[in-house]
């Protein structure tokens, strides 16, 4: 092979490689899919995508699907969209739901919704077809203590005009939870929630709960309602448990202080028996003295034991029994 043929070969090999990567930066396919379809898109428009960092399938396809179903939508605003990190794909699909469900949504509502992080795809098929929630069970307490036990069923459609800052799923469950324990706590008895389950959705519903939520509250069926614990006679017992207890409480306080008391007494007691006896065992000493000193004499000590002797005596026979010597004198028969 001549030198010629060589730099044929390598010519061609060239611009093979050229046009290959001419044709992987300039999507020409895309560019003739879209002049098919009837969409005006400039060769140009798509490789300043390119160089944007914007896919261009990621606009072209969702801007053919709107011109399809009617919709007019300009590349500038779904490129723009897609800068600001939303979804142009799931915002041209809402636009087309709710074009066939006449829904009324611009482009720019669509748009804030889709960044505004909810699924606007999902809401408007939720405006069209509407969602039951499920509450989880609800424990309320009767005014005659009987625990009431209800689950409830929330009907509810996507409102478009308040999904941008309105509350969600959660908020509408929380609500009617709310409502149902103000409903049944208001009746005076279990038997009349029970025998009229239809009085916690009406009263339920009259309260305007979807306000400031995302959603439009259709209708609020109860599924189940159980009678559960009485509460109000728990509540009683162990109130009485409690009243129990603290009196148990105060006796053990004042048995304590009685016991406490006696104590007391029992060491005064002590005390002044041991003052006596110290005080009796002085007398002696006090007596030797006065003799030693002559203030008291032997005649004088006699006289006072006698005197303490007949004492001891008397004692001694008031404990025996009445003296017989002075009954006085027995009648004749």
């Amino acid at each position: 092979m001549g030198a010629g043929a060589v730099a044929s070969l390598l010519l061609i090999l060239l611009i093979f490689v050229v046009v290959a990567i001419i044709f992987s930066f300039i999507p020409v396919g895309l560019w003739v899919s879209a002049l098919a379809a009837g969409v005006k898109v400039g060769i140009f428009t798509l490789i300043g995508m390119r160089l944007r960092r914007v896919p261009p399938a990621k606009i072209v396809n969702p801007l053919i699907k709107a011109d399809k179903a009617g919709i007019n939508i300009s590349v500038n605003q779904l490129e723009a969209h897609y800068l600001a990190g939303g979804n142009v794909d799931r915002v041209v699909n809402a636009l087309i739901a709710a074009e066939r469900a006449a829904i009324p949504l611009p482009f720019e509502r669509a748009a804030a919704i889709d960044l505004a992080g909810r699924d606007v795809f999902e809401a408007v098929q939720m405006s069209v077809n509407p969602k039951v929630l499920e509450t989880p069970l609800v424990s309320a307490v009767a005014k005659d203590g009987i625990e009431v036990k209800v689950v409830a069923r929330v009907t509810v459609r996507a409102n478009i005009d308040r999904l941008v800052g309105g509350a969600g799923e959660e908020t509408i469950l929380a609500r009617v939870g709310e409502g149902v324990v103000t409903t049944v706590g208001s009746s005076d008895s279990h038997k009349h929630v029970l025998e009229n389950p239809d009085l916690i959705s009406r009263t339920v519903l009259s309260k305007g709960l979807d306000a400031g939520t995302a959603f439009e509250i259709l209708s609020i069926d109860i599924a189940d309602v159980d009678v559960g614990r009485n509460i109000g006679a728990q509540l009683q017992t162990d109130q009485a448990e409690a009243d129990k207890r603290i009196a148990q409480a105060k006796a053990e306080e004042r048995r304590a202080m009685a016991v406490a008391q006696e104590q007391e007494m029992k060491a005064f007691v002590v005390e002044m028996r041991a003052q006596v006896v110290k005080s009796e065992a002085e007398v002696p000493l006090a007596m030797a003295d006065a003799l030693r000193q002559g203030k008291l004499g032997v005649m004088d000590y006699y006289n006072l034991q006698n005197l303490l002797s007949d004492t001891r005596m008397r004692e001694t026979l008031s404990k025996l029994g009445p003296n017989p010597e002075e009954e006085g004198p027995v009648s004749p028969k």
